[in-house]
């Protein structure tokens, strides 16, 4: 059943090849929403079929490889649907204002910006099904130059800025990654007579003869390469400029699911740290990063006006969330993959609501913002909720996987650093509180135009409303075979059962 993977990665590539030949708007739309349903129909298919490694191991679908493969194709779906709306919109020639700076444009064609999506996923996709990690560092380049025309979408300085800042930071970052991976393959030289390919298998099939100090270095690399391009903390400054500047629907797919690729090479990399005994090393380091990305998080959040730099900071206290709860190990890890998939539901989420405020209001000012619940009742209600639900307030999911990350961190007897976490969580939740519950109950201004409801177009409020929708039922249920799922993934990475 190998056919499964080759069509994950080829069905999206042939689909973007095939979005610049097409000359109607309407055709690539469908072309693009389609091809989000059939990958998550292949997704779905590679779950039940479970296909086997191919290309001499090169690429396979382990349970870590599924699980992000599932998130990626569920949120990418999302983010389709509200795209095709955003795309429409711009076919009808309305003027988009791209925010501060007042300045307004004609939209562009729309060949390049779907194309770029479909490679974008196709190179997601291969990340998930790499074991390899060379094959992994070129899915991850390969996503982050998929991404950059589209942060630059809408032509201005701020956005030019924005996609030069995350191509020069994210690609020193994939640099250093890339060194790691020489380092890496030092460590493996002397492993065995014959040289052997550099795939996960081989790696903890050998790890017990690896040179360890070529196997710290070559940790240090990836952490401080993948961990750039993930957004931990110091490493975030491309971020908060890229998601505030890119279009809301873009943001979402960078956020809930391009982060991902890199956070995976981590992961992996971590199982060989810990299979050749230096899992402790690993760890503490993990620990650190996400400590720093949560309090890095919580200055920045406090106190900041605009709205989409705010859930992108956002995204920097959630990435270092994973990297503690990973760290710490045992039922922590289990949060932190849990956590994964409630994180990238609800920013998802969350970006496509601050798209459609902003189309509203054209500001992404927080105090210019009056009278969500009135003017946008559906985004307010989904709003407020997405707020409750990304900073871990029950029942919404993400509540359920901080506190096995807290639980975990607790067991283990690292009570200064629980209490490091929760203090990070408690800041970032009053960080968020007061611009959103601001924007959604303050009454609206008396000018008629800033009173009047806005029509909300279902393109616009089913997306964020499927995503809250799942988030709020894996909060109070998580069926069983999405539990077994979850547990599979935490077994093979090394968590609790």
């Amino acid at each position: 059943m190998i056919w499964v993977i080759w069509a994950l990665l080829l069905v999206p590539a042939l689909a973007g090849s095939a979005a610049l030949a097409i000359k109607g708007n309407g055709l690539r739309r469908a072309l693009l929403l389609g091809t989000a349903v059939v990958h998550l129909l292949l997704t779905a298919a590679a779950w039940a079929l479970r296909p086997g490694p191919t290309a001499g191991g090169w690429l396979a679908l382990d349970a870590p490889g599924l699980f992000y493969l599932a998130v990626l194709s569920l949120v990418f779906l999302a983010g389709s649907t509200y795209l095709v709306g955003f795309l429409a919109r711009e076919a009808k020639g309305r003027r988009v204002d791209i925010g501060e700076t007042g300045v307004f444009f004609r939209p562009r064609r729309e060949a390049s910006f779907t194309a770029c999506l479909l490679f974008m996923l196709s190179a997601m996709t291969l990340a998930a099904a790499s074991q390899h990690f060379g094959l992994l560092w070129v899915a991850v380049e390969g996503s982050t130059l998929a991404a950059a025309p589209l942060i630059f979408h809408t032509r201005s300085q701020r956005s030019l800025e924005a996609t030069w800042k995350y191509l020069v930071l994210c690609s020193v970052g994939v640099a250093l990654a890339l060194l790691g991976n020489f380092f890496l393959a030092v460590a493996f030289e002397n492993t065995a007579a014959e040289p052997r390919a550099l795939t996960l298998g081989n790696l903890l099939a050998g790890a017990g003869t690896l040179n360890l100090p070529w196997l710290k270095a070559a940790f240090l690399f990836f952490l401080i390469g993948y961990g750039s391009k993930m957004g931990l903390a110091p490493m975030h400054s491309w971020l908060p400029d890229a998601y505030s500047e890119a279009p809301a629907g873009v943001a979402a797919l960078l956020s809930g699911a391009l982060s991902l690729a890199p956070f995976l090479g981590l992961l992996r990399m971590q199982q060989v740290c810990a299979a050749a005994g230096i899992g402790a090393f690993g760890g503490e380091l993990l620990v650190g990063f996400g400590l720093v990305s949560m309090l890095v998080a919580a200055v920045f959040i406090l106190g900041q006006s605009d709205y989409k730099r705010m859930l992108a900071y956002s995204s920097v206290e959630h990435m270092g969330i994973l990297a503690f709860g990973v760290g710490i190990g045992g039922a922590a890890l289990f949060g932190a993959v849990l956590h994964t998939l409630y994180n990238s539901l609800a920013k998802g989420m969350m970006f496509f609501l601050a798209g459609n405020i902003y189309r509203a209001y054209k500001t992404r000012n927080s105090g210019e913002v009056r009278g969500l619940l009135h003017v946008l009742p559906l985004t307010g209600v989904l709003w407020v909720a997405g707020f409750l639900a990304m900073t871990g307030s029950p029942p919404f999911g993400p509540f359920l996987s901080e506190l096995a990350i807290l639980k975990g961190t607790l067991d283990v007897g690292r009570n200064r650093e629980a209490a490091l976490f929760l203090l990070f969580l408690a800041l970032n939740f009053i960080g968020m509180a007061t611009p959103v519950l601001r924007m959604a109950q303050t009454p609206p201004d008396g000018h008629p135009a800033g009173s009047a409801r806005r029509p909300e177009g279902a393109l616009a409020i089913v997306p964020p409303a499927a995503l809250a929708l799942l988030v709020l039922v894996l909060g109070v249920w998580i069926p069983p075979a999405v539990n077994e799922a979850l547990r599979e993934v935490a077994r093979a990475l090394g968590g609790a059962p």
